[in-house]
């Protein structure tokens, strides 16, 4: 679906959508936006946001704006690396977003691939499913005249800071989850807990492996201040987002530091309840060996047993119980038990 927002020279806003005639109808002024699928007219700004997009949808971008094929090629296939490419009057941008899977779970994120085309006077924004803080800036677009007004890199600005402000929320959740996992190993570490470790390990390489190249995208576009696509201005802004994600990778650093000794706290515990389980196993065998000396010699069914009387029945049943009972006191005593 194609959407354009126009702004006009005395700031009016005017919204095109791609519809059918019947949802078109739903959406109230909305027209049919092909004509406008283009550069804008003198004094005026453009943003096209195309979503779902395919090869005919990608043709018509790449014949009206004159895109590079290789980009076009990059927007068709999805998976792509955070990166930034120049070209003569554009730059080409993927960015990437998180989304949790189920619910609010941060150990699950999936990314939402952002593809951008900036120029001095118009941004195209190209994208599979729904970006929530996309939506966010559209609305504002939209509603609020003077926010086009900063220039359409402002706008992309918007997008951006959305985007990873919104990291936060994943990286604190899994803080969160983090340290009441630790507080499980402390207390009584289960086999769930080890699957949770690698879980989270598998999450954090994850947003690491998206969050780092991204984070040089916006370092690029903070020291490109008196670019025709990025005013000096909005350079200030794109540095604060680069911060931003400077300290989310940071944290994510921090996440998997304690991941680690969390992980060495579930081995030592394991690995302390083994050590316990064999002392108590040694201790049992050791009661049980001189029994097992006295019951044996003394139950020899042979002539000329030493010691053979009457009583030595009696002799044998204080050993047994006097044996034991003389251990577990040395034991003690050793701070063996």
């Amino acid at each position: 679906m194609f959407r354009v927002l126009t702004i006009s020279a005395d700031g009016r806003v005017v919204e095109t959508v791609a519809q059918a005639p019947a949802a078109s109808a739903r959406l109230g002024p909305a027209r049919e936006v092909e004509d406008d699928i283009a550069p804008p007219k003198e004094g005026e700004l453009r943003w096209i946001d195309l979503q779902a997009q395919d090869e005919p949808q990608m043709a018509l971008l790449q014949q009206r704006f004159g895109f590079h094929p290789l980009a076009i090629e990059d927007c068709l296939q999805v998976g792509q690396r955070p990166k930034l490419e120049e070209y003569d009057d554009y730059i080409f941008m993927v960015t990437h977003a998180l989304r949790c899977v189920h619910g609010n779970d941060p150990r699950e994120l999936e990314p939402e691939e952002l593809h951008t085309f900036l120029a001095s006077t118009y941004i195209v924004t190209v994208h599979l499913g729904t970006i929530g803080k996309l939506e966010t800036v559209w609305a504002r677009a939209k509603s609020e005249a003077s926010l086009a007004r900063h220039g359409v890199d402002f706008l992309y600005y918007l997008i951006a800071d959305g985007i990873v402000d919104s990291h936060y929320l994943h990286l604190d959740g899994i803080n969160e989850q983090l340290e009441e996992l630790e507080d499980s190993i402390l207390a009584h570490s289960q086999q769930k807990d080890l699957q949770s470790i690698f879980t989270f390990k598998h999450t954090l390489a994850f947003m690491r492996r998206i969050l780092s190249p991204q984070r040089d995208v916006f370092a690029l576009l903070s020291r490109r201040g008196g670019d025709t696509r990025i005013s000096e201005r909005t350079a200030l802004y794109f540095r604060d987002v680069y911060d931003h994600l400077v300290r989310i990778n940071e944290s994510i650093d921090s996440a998997r530091d304690l991941l680690g000794a969390s992980l060495e706290a579930y081995l030592s515990m394991v690995s302390q309840r083994t050590n316990d389980i064999m002392k108590s196993l040694t201790i049992l065998s050791a009661v049980f060996l001189p029994l097992t000396f006295v019951t044996g010699f003394f139950g020899q069914n042979f002539e000329g047993l030493p010691m053979k009387s009457n009583g030595l029945m009696w002799v044998v049943i204080t050993a047994c119980g006097a044996i034991p009972v003389g251990m577990i006191y040395w034991f003690r005593r050793r701070r063996w038990l």
